[in-house]
């Protein structure tokens, strides 16, 4: 199956009946492409939400990531922790497992290959990454068998992340925007609202819009309420003019909202 360019983030979504609501409502209204993780907590919630649609499973592409403080990174532990996270998914297989960030006893040679084992086994899809530098993507494409299909990173008008998206252009492999409203910061970015004015749409829409444009580049925003899943939802129709992106990617602000503890390779 295919990345869809515009997925449900679930991200800090840890109520489980809103959470499994959320993802419920979600895949009715045609999303198609679900991302969570292990670190979320929420991963029953999201199961029971894809359960609950009126969607085929085949039809939705679902994605978590292995995290080193949960099960750890080692090669039977990335074994073991696919397992549980399938069970409270409720699901047979996963079309997409990452490694969730290159911390504790991350091991380009001994995790890697538990991902190639999986692929094998028909447990999962695809291998991806998040939060990597180049030089670690280098790495990772290099030790694995299977193709790298997937880097996620967080991106938006204020960190836009040129070099990786270069990267995977160069490579040939999606670069998946986290936080791609700047944890709400596009509300206030004076350029955004200009553009959602003129569109008669929103800073939201703009940025989304904005990221979809770009080569390679999915996105994964996050939203509970369903106005807001909805505005995200409708954005991959907005049509920016080569004056709007001109002047989004003129911005020269460089401004992270997710922590990078634990990530000294991530530059402000």
């Amino acid at each position: 199956m295919s990345l869809p360019e515009l997925g449900l983030g679930t991200w800090q979504n840890t109520d489980p009946e809103t959470c499994s609501e959320t993802v419920r409502t979600a895949l009715e209204m045609g999303y198609r492409h679900v991302d969570t993780a292990q670190y979320y907590g929420n991963e029953e919630a999201v199961g029971a939400g894809i359960e609950a649609a009126d969607v085929p499973r085949d039809e939705i592409f679902v994605g978590s990531k292995v995290h080193a403080e949960k099960f750890g990174l080692a090669y039977d532990e990335v074994i073991e922790g696919l397992e549980v996270t399938l069970d409270r998914l409720g699901l047979d297989y996963l079309d997409l497992l990452y490694v969730h960030w290159p911390v504790g006893n991350y091991d380009a040679a001994e995790t890697l290959p538990a991902f190639d084992e999986l692929i094998d086994r028909g447990r999962i899809g695809h291998v991806g990454v998040c939060n990597f530098d180049i030089d670690l993507l280098e790495e990772a494409i290099e030790g694995l068998d299977t193709p790298l299909f997937a880097h996620q990173a967080e991106t938006h008008p204020l960190l836009q992340q040129d070099d990786l998206v270069a990267h995977a252009d160069e490579r040939g492999y999606h670069h998946i925007a986290y936080s791609p409203l700047a944890r709400g910061n596009v509300f206030d970015i004076p350029e955004l609202v200009d553009i959602a004015e003129k569109h008669e749409t929103s800073p939201a829409q703009v940025s989304l819009a904005w990221l979809l444009s770009r080569e390679s580049v999915a996105a994964v925003p996050k939203a509970t309420s369903e106005p807001h899943l909805r505005d995200n939802y409708d954005a991959p129709s907005l049509e920016l003019d080569d004056e709007d992106i001109e002047r989004i990617n003129a911005i020269e602000r460089s401004e992270r909202f997710v922590s990078r503890d634990g990530a000294p390779w991530l530059d402000d």
